[in-house]
Formats: C-alpha cells, sequence, structure tokens
C-alpha cells in the first residue's frame, strides 16, 4: 500500500507527466580566482573554492547546488575535498532512486547518512530543488511557500585591510549604484589600528552610509568593552560575532552594553544553538547561511526560530558564486521578514562566476531570478576551467 509521502509525490508526477526519481548526484571542487585579497580575522584568500553538485533526475533535468568554505577547514570544520568525499561516498547512494521531490524525507536521509557535515547536505538539497523546479516547471521558492519579495538590498563587504583601496571600491559601488550599505570586516589587526581604518573609511563616506563591523571572532571580552563606545560614536549600526563561539555569558554582557545590536553568526550553526543564544541574550540578530543549517529547508526553519525569540534577520553569506546566492535568494525571497537585507555579493567578487544569468544586481539590490528552479543559466566554460584536476 502507498504511503501517503508516496501518494502525492506521484500525483505531482503524473500531473507534470515527468519523473523525479534522483537518477546521478555528481559533485567537483572548482577553486575561483577573486578579484582582490578578501581578509577575516583567521585566514585570507585570493581565490574561492567550492564543491559544486549536478543532481540528474530520471526526467532528464540537471539541478544545480553549492557547498561554499573560506581557505580551507578554517570557518567550519568543512573542506571541500571533505565535502566532496562524503557526498560521493555516504549522501548520493542514500538518495539515488528516491524521489527529489520527498525534500523532507530526502533530508532525514542524508542527516542518517552523516552527522553535521552542513555544507554538504545543504549543497546536495540545493541541486535537488533546482532540479525538481526545473522537471516540474516552477520556481524553487514555489517549494517554500512562495515569494513575498522579489528584490533584496545587498551589503558589500570591505575586506582588504588597506583603507585607501576599501574608499576607492565603496566609492565606486556607491556611484555605480550596486552598493549603499558596507560591512568592514576587523580583527586581522590590532584593535587600535583596526578602529584607525575603520575611521578613515567611515570619514570619506556620505554622512548616512550604513557601515555594519564583522570582528569574525576576534576580540576578546575585554577588547570588546574597550571599544565598543568609539563604535557607537562612529554610528557602526551592526557589530557581527565579536568573540568565539562558546561564550555566551560573555557575549550577552557585551550585548546588555552596547548600543549598537549585536549579530549572531559562527555561534549558532544549530537550531538549538540558535535557542541558547537567543536566550541568553548574546545577539539581538541573527545571520542565516545554508552551510550552517544544511539545507534550505532547514535554513528557513532557524529563521522561524530567531524570530520567534525576537531575533531580526540578516541573509549571510560565505563568499558564494552566483549558484551558492541563488539557493539563498530561493529562501530569502520567502521569508515573512529580513530586516537587514543580505550580502550575497560574491558573484561580484569573482573574476569569473559560475552562473551566466539569473541574478540582476541593480540600484543597490538583488532581483529574484525569473525562470524554473533557481532561475539561473549555468557558465559551463568558467566552470570548467575552474574545475580541480585531481
Amino acid at each position: 500500500m502507498p504511503t501517503p509521502q508516496t501518494a502525492v509525490i506521484t500525483q505531482l508526477d503524473g500531473a507534470a507527466q515527468r519523473d523525479t526519481r534522483i537518477a546521478e548526484i555528481e559533485t567537483r571542487i572548482v577553486d575561483c580566482i577573486t578579484t582582490r585579497r578578501h581578509k577575516l580575522s583567521n585566514t585570507e584568500i585570493t581565490h574561492q573554492s567550492y564543491v559544486i553538485v549536478a543532481a540528474k533526475l530520471a526526467s532528464g533535468a540537471v539541478g544545480y547546488g553549492e557547498a561554499s568554505t573560506l581557505g580551507g577547514p578554517r570557518w567550519s570544520e568543512e573542506s571541500v575535498e571533505a565535502i566532496k568525499a562524503n557526498i560521493d561516498t555516504y549522501i548520493a547512494p542514500a538518495l539515488i532512486g528516491q524521489p527529489a521531490l520527498a525534500f523532507e524525507a530526502n533530508g532525514l536521509r542524508m542527516k542518517k547518512a552523516v552527522t553535521r557535515n552542513s555544507s554538504a547536505r545543504a549543497a546536495v538539497e540545493s541541486a535537488l530543488f533546482d532540479a525538481a523546479g526545473k522537471t516540474l516547471e516552477l520556481p524553487a521558492s514555489a517549494f517554500l511557500g512562495g515569494p513575498v519579495r522579489d528584490r533584496i538590498e545587498v551589503l558589500w563587504a570591505l575586506a582588504s585591510g588597506d583603507a585607501d583601496q576599501e574608499i576607492e571600491e565603496a566609492r565606486g559601488k556607491l556611484s555605480a549604484r550596486e552598493h549603499r550599505r558596507f560591512k568592514i570586516k576587523l580583527g586581522f589587526h590590532s584593535p587600535a589600528d583596526d578602529m584607525a581604518r575603520l575611521r578613515k573609511i567611515m570619514g570619506a563616506m556620505p554622512q548616512d552610509t550604513e557601515m555594519v563591523v564583522d570582528v569574525n571572532q576576534g576580540w576578546s571580552e575585554a577588547t570588546a568593552i574597550r571599544y565598543l563606545p568609539e563604535l557607537a560614536e562612529l554610528g557602526v549600526a551592526l557589530i557581527e560575532q565579536p568573540l568565539h563561539p562558546g561564550q555566551l555569558a560573555a557575549t550577552a554582557r557585551i550585548a546588555a552594553r552596547s548600543a549598537i545590536p549585536i549579530m549572531v553568526d559562527e555561534a549558532a550553526f544549530s537550531n538549538p544553538e540558535i535557542v541558547q543564544n537567543a536566550a541568553t541574550a548574546a545577539g539581538s540578530v541573527y545571520s542565516l547561511k545554508l552551510v550552517k543549517s544544511g539545507g534550505l529547508l532547514e535554513m528557513k526553519r532557524a529563521a522561524g526560530i530567531a524570530s520567534a525569540f525576537g531575533m531580526e534577520l540578516y541573509g549571510g553569506c560565505l563568499l558564494e558564486s552566483g549558484i551558492g546566492a541563488a539557493a539563498h535568494m530561493a529562501v530569502f525571497a520567502t521569508l515573512p521578514q529580513l530586516e537587514w537585507g543580505c550580502e550575497h555579493f560574491g558573484p561580484r567578487i569573482l573574476k569569473n562566476d559560475l552562473m551566466s544569468s539569473g541574478l540582476l544586481f541593480k540600484d543597490f539590490h538583488i532581483h529574484m531570478p525569473v525562470g524554473h528552479g533557481f532561475g539561473i543559466t549555468i557558465n559551463h566554460d568558467a566552470l570548467n576551467d575552474a574545475t580541480r584536476r585531481v
């Protein structure tokens, strides 16, 4: 006797006269050169590496997903080499032959096949959403409740460490009407030098330019306490992840004495971690990322949990290409609230993006793709050129 899940999938398949069973899941590692160096408190990159997943359904449709890392297993424990191996060896065999439309069931299969591995699971689920949308001729956002917005304001990160270069870069973005809100990476110089650089950059910008600072876990509680007043005096709008994950009490003390909202990023990957940070008042804004949540469905659940605790939402990124950015947009478009916009500038920092069309950056916003699945066209030449030959 068919299960309720099988009956629903069969009805959908029959309506579309398409077969959504998963036939193949292929992976490749790609290394994309960036237009400038990008620095964090614990690493510096001049190229960005991804695992690209291609999911082929029995219908013939091929969907694409992406797992992003920053300089290896430094931002989280996953590296592109480990992501590819875990997908090929454990995740793909658990999904072959399953209906792509069984999103929740496939998510459970992946969780049973691997522990954590949130980037790997997110990349595979993204490819399945894209392939299912192409097969049924629907946007991927339709599987997530449908869009409530068609564009999102997008920030640009200033992270070379050279104030003069960053000022020139920011002015160029403003004059081109690409970005008017900026994030400045701190934590890789001494705090005093970071403050001098920040003051110089902000002094060169129009008075109403919104600035977010991201410390990437680079400070201690004492350092944060010392520099909070200066950040407030400069008019900084938001402070992201000042301390290391796990220092909940210390981060809560900082948040209690800060006139600037604190954003939780690396401190909360899982839903229970979101609850812990929210319940201890360690932050009032949460950064959403597929690499943390482990998939589109889980990221939407993470947004609901954070919102239920009164946290505002920010669309975070890990320098995704157009493929990863489009997957995020499919979720962000459906959220009732996204108070802080997003920072998916990743496609614009690559010398050659892996997407040739779909996402439109115009008038300080990302405009949602229009089309089936994620609504983007893959740049196969760029994808092949960037593929790691090992």
